[in-house]
C-alpha cells in the first residue's frame, strides 16, 4: 500500500504538477485517503440503527444485516456474528463518530476478507493493519490532519484491540476457513466433549 510513490522511485516533496494548487493537491490526497478501507461495510444507516439498540438489539441487527439464517447449527455463522458484534460494542465504548465505526467495522470485515481470500498469515495480516493505520491515523504532515480517520491514542486502542481479539485467535478463524465443513463440525464435537469431561461433577 505504497501512497505518494512512482514507478522507479518517489516522487520530490518540493514538485507541484502544473496546473495544481496546494488545495487541489490536499483534495487529491483526500479522495486517495477515502478510498482506504472502502466500500464501507456498513451503510451510515445501518451504524445509526444499531446505535439506538442494546447488546440484544446489536445482535439482531447484525444478523440481518450479514443474513445469518443457521445461526443454531453453523458454528461459523455464530462465530463470525459474535467477532462483529464485539467490535460493535467494544468501538460503542470508545464512543466513535459514525464514520469512525464505519472505518473501523469495514476494518475488522477486510481482516477476515484478508484471511479467507489471500490466506493472509498472522504476520502479513498484522503488518497489513500497519499501513492501514499508517494511512488513516495521525498523519505528521499538517495538510493531512482533516483525512485523519483516528487519532493517535484511537489508533493504538484499535490495534491493542485486534491484539486479544483476532490476532490472539486467529488459528481459530484459519479453522473455520480451511477446514470443510465435517472437519469443523467433528472438530465441535471434540471440542464439546472435553469441555464436558472438565465440567462433570467428580464421583
Amino acid at each position: 500500500m505504497s501512497v505518494g510513490t512512482t514507478p522507479g522511485g518517489t516522487t520530490p516533496a518540493a514538485t507541484i504538477p502544473a496546473g495544481t494548487t496546494p488545495e487541489s493537491e490536499r483534495d487529491a490526497e483526500f479522495q486517495e485517503h477515502e478510498k482506504i478501507l472502502s466500500p464501507d461495510f456498513l451503510s451510515a444507516a445501518q451504524i445509526t440503527e444499531m446505535l439506538a439498540e442494546d447488546i440484544d438489539g446489536v445482535q439482531q441487527k447484525l444478523k440481518k444485516f450479514l443474513n445469518f439464517k443457521n445461526l443454531n447449527t453453523c458454528l461459523k455463522e455464530a462465530i463470525l456474528l459474535d467477532y462483529y458484534v464485539s467490535g460493535f460494542l467494544w468501538a460503542r465504548g470508545m464512543e466513535f463518530s459514525v464514520i469512525q465505526y464505519s472505518k473501523f467495522m469495514t476494518l475488522l470485515d477486510m481482516l477476515l476478507h484478508n484471511l479467507r481470500t489471500l490466506h493472509m498469515s498472522l504476520e502479513d495480516s498484522i503488518k497489513w493493519l500497519g499501513e492501514v493505520m499508517a494511512e488513516t491515523g495521525p498523519s505528521h504532515s499538517q495538510k493531512n490532519e482533516e483525512s485523519n480517520v483516528f487519532n493517535i491514542k484511537q489508533a493504538n486502542a484499535v490495534i491493542d484491540y485486534l491484539k486479544i481479539s483476532l490476532f490472539q485467535h486467529y488459528k481459530l478463524y484459519e479453522f473455520l476457513f480451511y477446514s470443510t465443513r465435517e472437519e469443523i463440525v467433528i472438530g465441535t464435537e471434540s471440542l464439546a466433549a472435553n469441555f464436558g469431561k472438565q465440567t462433570s461433577p467428580s464421583k
